[in-house]
């Protein structure tokens, strides 16, 4: 893929991203800390729990990286996984990379706030393009953000690139499945601005051809309807609240948009889960 539709997808992802109304919603709706896919024990359940509870079942996937992993999140978000990783799962230290520096700024306040500012170093930059050197990480980490990039095989390179040899991939992404109608993607492209989505097939292959070893997954695709239904239902019923927060034609976007997406997880037209892979 060529350079320059690389950085339309990031001004793209960018833009979004430090917009006052995304920036809002993802902090009132989610809190702030993790904002992405939960695992959820029951449908009802919070989402700031279930969501965490993902970085929780991740982090458990570390240990063959090494005692004291150097870690790297790419798309890092608010920084509570790397928070989480450095206080409460054996990380030495964790860099986050993320596009939003709207979403920076909050994250390097808490990790000041908690003391942490010399064990979670946070950057602007793109995950196709990693501000990193080779072979500097023991584990390289994302939630739901490579379907952000339209070049995915640049993504997994460079993954591949930064990783140590014995070091491992792990990863969240939300996936299509190979018999989706292109019909039915498009409002789920729609939502948040994207041209498509990876799949595991992709992944399983692109990383084959980079030297990447397929290491532990779990594949959960009802959690992604059943996330997404939730985060619908909480804006739904807190549209009162937000007034003046997150402004109307944003919500209503989002609770159409949202409504594809779960429609989109019950029909298994897409996936979610969480893929390991190893450098040898």
């Amino acid at each position: 893929m060529k350079a320059e539709s690389r950085a339309e997808d990031v001004a793209v992802a960018e833009d979004y991203y430090d917009s006052d109304d995304a920036d809002r919603f993802y902090f009132t709706i989610w809190g702030g800390e993790d904002i992405h896919v939960g695992l959820y024990e029951t449908p009802g359940e919070a989402i700031a729990p279930a969501s965490r509870r993902t970085v929780k079942r991740m982090a458990s996937l570390m240990e063959a990286a090494g005692p004291d992993p150097r870690v790297i999140d790419l798309g890092a978000g608010y920084g509570g996984a790397a928070r989480y990783l450095v206080t409460e799962a054996g990380a030495r230290e964790c860099v986050c990379v993320n596009i939003s520096e709207t979403q920076n700024k909050l994250n390097r306040e808490k990790n000041e706030a908690a003391g942490l500012a010399d064990r979670i170093d946070v950057l602007h930059g793109s995950f196709d393009d990693v501000p990193a050197k080779d072979e500097s990480f023991d584990v390289v980490w994302s939630q739901d953000s490579f379907l952000h990039g339209a070049d995915r095989k640049q993504i997994i390179a460079e993954c591949a690139r930064i990783l140590k040899p014995g070091g491992r991939l792990i990863f969240t992404d939300i996936l299509q499945t190979p018999d989706a109608p292109a019909d039915k993607l498009q409002p789920i492209y729609d939502r948040i601005h994207l041209s498509s989505l990876g799949s595991i097939e992709f992944y399983d292959r692109v990383a084959g051809e980079l030297g990447l070893q397929p290491g532990p997954r779990e594949e959960m695709a009802p959690m992604l309807p059943l996330h997404y239904g939730r985060v619908r239902e909480e804006l739904t019923s807190r549209r009162a609240e937000l007034k003046g927060i997150v402004s109307d034609d944003y919500a209503d976007r989002m609770i159409n948009g949202l409504g594809a997406w779960v429609e989109g997880g019950k029909a298994g037209w897409l996936s979610w889960g969480i893929l390991c892979y190893d450098k040898p």
